[in-house]
């Protein structure tokens, strides 16, 4: 398995969930019906679950880079 692979399909999965929460946040708002959190609240968990997916995919190509410049040392 390549380095940061795992990390990158975390990040994948993390970046769809935020999508639905932002998704979720905006049906609440349209629709003006009472959710356990507010449409703000459903905006702001996704924006920040997609942050910190981003920080993943960044440590994860990251990881990636520096896996192949070390196997390309070696030869």
């Amino acid at each position: 398995m390549e380095p940061g692979l795992k990390r990158t399909t975390i990040a994948r999965i993390a970046a769809g969930v935020a999508f639905l929460c932002g998704a979720i946040g905006l049906l609440a708002g349209i629709t003006n019906h009472a959710w356990k959190l507010s449409p703000l609240g459903w905006f702001t968990g996704g924006a920040l679950l997609l942050l910190i997916a981003l920080f993943v995919l960044v440590d994860g190509a990251v990881s990636f880079e520096k896996s192949q410049l070390s196997a390309a040392h070696k030869h």
